[in-house]
């Protein structure tokens, strides 16, 4: 494993009331991150980021997609995902970005889900103790607003201040008792075309 890693940590709930009544079935929302020192610390202004995110980027990916696999069951058991990433207060917010926002990065846990949507995301930079908040949305359809969760955790000592954080989300349904429509309700109740919503002459 990379020399950079301090630590991994895991996060998992299971809700089985919302709103007073019974969630049916239980949702499960669960996350796994990454504590790892910052390649880039102590150098100045990288220009190139490149090498260490080709180094770094896909066995990140490859693990946290398996311990996330792992506490959901299967890759079919998850149906809304995302990721996040938190810079050290002394690193740039690039340096986080770079190992999450990259295809070496991502496509571990898109084909492992089997999902066709794009991976929603938050890139902040913070200190110790700062809330890793995973955005989710269905793996796919990004337009089915049940989904529209997030997976939310905190690591009492990381991001140390030359540290970053890389993380992924997953849950197991939408919302328990979602009924607020979706975008496609919307689109059909403005009388738009739902292949077409901007009425774009083709």
């Amino acid at each position: 494993m990379l020399p950079e890693l301090r630590k991994v940590v895991t996060f998992d709930e299971d809700i089985y009331r919302d709103g007073e009544r019974a969630a049916d079935p239980v949702l499960r929302v669960i996350g796994v991150a990454a504590v790892v020192a910052n390649p880039w610390a102590g150098r100045g202004y990288v220009e190139d980021l490149q090498p260490e995110i080709q180094r770094m980027a896909p066995p990140l990916g490859k693990m946290l997609t398996d311990r996330l696999i792992a506490l959901a069951g299967s890759g079919d058991a998850i149906e809304a995902y995302g990721k996040a990433c938190i810079a050290g207060a002394n690193c740039e917010l690039e340096h986080a970005s770079a190992l999450i926002h990259t295809l070496q990065f991502g496509n571990f846990y898109r084909e492992a889900v089997g999902a066709k949507s794009y991976l929603g995301f938050t890139n902040t930079r913070g200190p110790a103790n700062s809330q890793v908040q995973i955005p989710l949305m269905d793996k796919h359809d990004t337009g089915r607003r049940s989904h529209y969760l997030t997976t939310q955790f905190s690591i009492y000592d990381a991001p140390a201040e030359n540290e970053l954080v890389v993380a992924l989300g997953a849950a197991t349904g939408g919302r328990p008792h979602h009924r607020i429509g979706d975008r496609y309700s919307d689109l059909a109740a403005l009388g738009r075309d739902i292949e077409n919503p901007a009425g774009i002459k083709k």
